[in-house]
């Protein structure tokens, strides 16, 4: 069975080990650890005590890591503008005295610095975001051209190539959450993203359908049609709030858990999302990586949501089927062989 993990980057306000100590007691399987707060510093990829303690965090609460994630630091490497969003996101050793393209190139050496960790704690994917030069062109006005939109497209390529040829050099792949704000945010931007990094292996996806629910896009089919790219999984859920005729899809720049919001991130199991459908198709794929539960819901506690989620998912997780069910009506057949 796949293992089941918790993504930590909701839990960095507490230490690694609290975090691996809690998430054992509930049953987790394993960490999917994230690059900020104490719980990872991949600028340490190359100290080998602090990797050693790294896994023995870990090991000591019988926790596996499939999976680290840098996603405030991928943000900054294609961003524009460069503001104070990011100095608050971004460890000060990348922020600098703030000039963006110093930022940009400090974040893009940094996600180098993530693949050789990755390499080092022997894990095979860095899930994370890429940052976009053309999310503020999404409104489309004042007129948009095709070539400013195809820039933008140019510009990630040329700034994620040099990073993913460090990816290539250690074996690791990189999975980009599919998400507003990020160079692939709907399913046609996910084919263009693609297009533009020459569709290289080191480039696929982390596939999380809470940020397709509320844009329509079915997440079940994006299994399907992106199967080959899908390195990671997180399970997050959204629970839509329109049709009232009031609230919109773009949340009207209201807090989360705001009931004026058209749509809010809510505890796996608890939101819209067909996890049904999706399970069956990652069974349909042969995805056979990690399920991270990544937890959001400003509407209850995380003590109570982190543990929940987990049974939710583990009841969710099917087995591939060993043998079709009809094979018992099939003269001569062994339907358990």
């Amino acid at each position: 069975m796949r293992p089941i993990t918790l993504f930590t980057g909701q839990w960095t306000d507490l230490p690694l080990e609290e975090v691996a100590r809690r998430a054992a007691g509930w049953g987790y399987d394993g960490l999917e650890l994230a690059c900020w707060g104490d719980h990872l510093d991949v600028t340490r990829w190359n100290d080998d005590a602090y990797v050693a303690g790294r896994r023995e965090i870990l090991g000591r609460h019988g926790l596996g890591v499939w999976a680290i994630s840098n996603h405030l630091v991928g943000q900054a490497v294609c961003d524009d503008p460069i503001d104070a969003r990011h100095q608050s996101i971004l460890p000060p050793r990348i922020w600098g005295d703030g000039e963006p393209e110093g930022v940009r190139q400090r974040a893009a050496e940094e996600m180098k610095a993530t693949a050789r960790f990755a390499a080092r704690l022997g894990v095979d994917v860095v899930v994370g975001f890429t940052g976009s030069s053309i999310w503020k062109l999404v409104a489309m006005f004042p007129p948009v051209t095709e070539e400013m939109v195809a820039e933008g497209f140019a510009d990630f390529a040329r700034r994620w190539h040099p990073i993913l040829d460090v990816f290539d050099e250690v074996g690791v792949r990189f999975a980009l959450e599919v998400h507003p704000s990020e160079i692939a945010y709907d399913y046609w931007t996910t084919v263009r993203a693609l297009e533009a990094i020459d569709r290289r292996a080191a480039f696929g996806l982390n596939w999380d359908p809470s940020h397709m629910l509320w844009q329509e896009v079915d997440p079940a089919d994006f299994l399907f049609d992106f199967a080959d790219r899908i390195y990671h999984v997180d399970c997050k859920d959204t629970k839509l709030n329109l049709g009232n005729g009031r609230n919109g899809r773009l949340s009207s720049h209201l807090a989360w858990a705001d009931r004026r919001r058209g749509w809010d991130f809510v505890s796996v199991g608890r939101g819209d999302v067909p996890w049904g459908a999706c399970f069956r198709a990652m069974n349909a794929i042969g995805y056979s990586g990690p399920i991270s539960v990544e937890w959001e819901d400003a509407g209850m506690d995380r003590l109570q949501g982190a543990p929940e989620a987990l049974g939710f998912v583990r009841a969710q997780v099917l087995a591939p089927a060993s043998t079709r069910f009809d094979a018992a009506f099939a003269q001569g057949s062994s339907p358990l062989a």
